[in-house]
């Protein structure tokens, strides 16, 4: 797919690989907008990178979610990709009653949003020549930690749902990738730690996007970067015939 010339809308775009994603579509010709719900962050995103859009949005409302599209479509109807990434990852003891704001919460960013956002946009990107959805999903959606059991479900549950949106979608201009990162140094998990200065840990950003690209340039809309390809056991064979009969 070509990475310049398009308009694109990412979500967690105000820090790892969400405005890795930012910079580097933008350094390649695209415009870019992003969305993340602290407006600090985003104004200082727009002063250091010129030519980034920004907008404050809390993609766990779902009136907030309709507004952000509504005001996208508006103001940037050549927008022709959405980038799911948006994503927070807490540790849950599942043996002792839960929180479950905690949980209705980190459901929500990682999985209801994507889905929500994506019906949202469908309809305009299928009207596009070249389009794309992009959902973030994780090596853990294939081989979960234990610790952060609602983390790695609701990736799996990305993936499960980015195959049948690919099925759903097979018949338009719209491309659906996956792209699963493994653990990657930016501050995804800060919400667990007590250091808040403390990055998660993994391969440099910078490894993670040369690979996310090169998938993304090259259709490949698996994109299972680094170790993720060793959690990724094998492909679904029986998905193509489970579902051929289907529309």
């Amino acid at each position: 797919m070509q990475t310049s010339g398009n308009t694109i809308l990412i979500t967690g775009g105000t820090s790892g690989i969400g405005l890795a994603f930012a910079k580097q579509f933008l350094q390649e010709g695209s415009k870019v907008i992003i969305c993340g719900r602290r407006a600090d962050r985003l104004a200082q995103i727009a002063a250091d990178n010129p030519g980034i859009i920004t907008k404050q949005c809390d993609i766990t409302d779902a009136s907030q979610r309709e507004n952000l599209c509504n005001w996208a479509l508006q103001h940037y109807p050549d927008l022709n990709i959405l980038i799911n990434n948006a994503g927070i990852q807490l540790a849950i003891d599942l043996t002792s009653p839960v929180d479950l704001g905690k949980v209705r919460n980190e459901i929500e960013t990682n999985f209801i949003a994507p889905i929500h956002l994506t019906s949202l946009f469908a309809a305009h990107l299928k009207t596009k020549s070249e389009a794309a959805i992009m959902n973030v999903s994780s090596g853990l959606a294939f081989v979960p930690l234990a610790f952060m059991p609602v983390y790695c479900a609701t990736k799996a549950a990305i993936h499960s749902v980015t195959l049948s949106l690919r099925h759903q979608m097979k018949n338009t201009s719209v491309k659906v990738f996956e792209i699963a990162p493994p653990s990657t140094d930016t501050e995804l998990g800060h919400e667990r730690r007590a250091d808040k200065t403390q990055t998660h840990g993994g391969i440099p950003i910078s490894e993670f996007l040369t690979e996310a690209m090169e998938g993304i340039r090259n259709d490949t809309l698996e994109t299972v970067v680094g170790q993720s390809k060793g959690l990724r056991a094998k492909r679904e064979e029986l998905f193509d015939n489970m579902n051929s009969f289907t529309h």
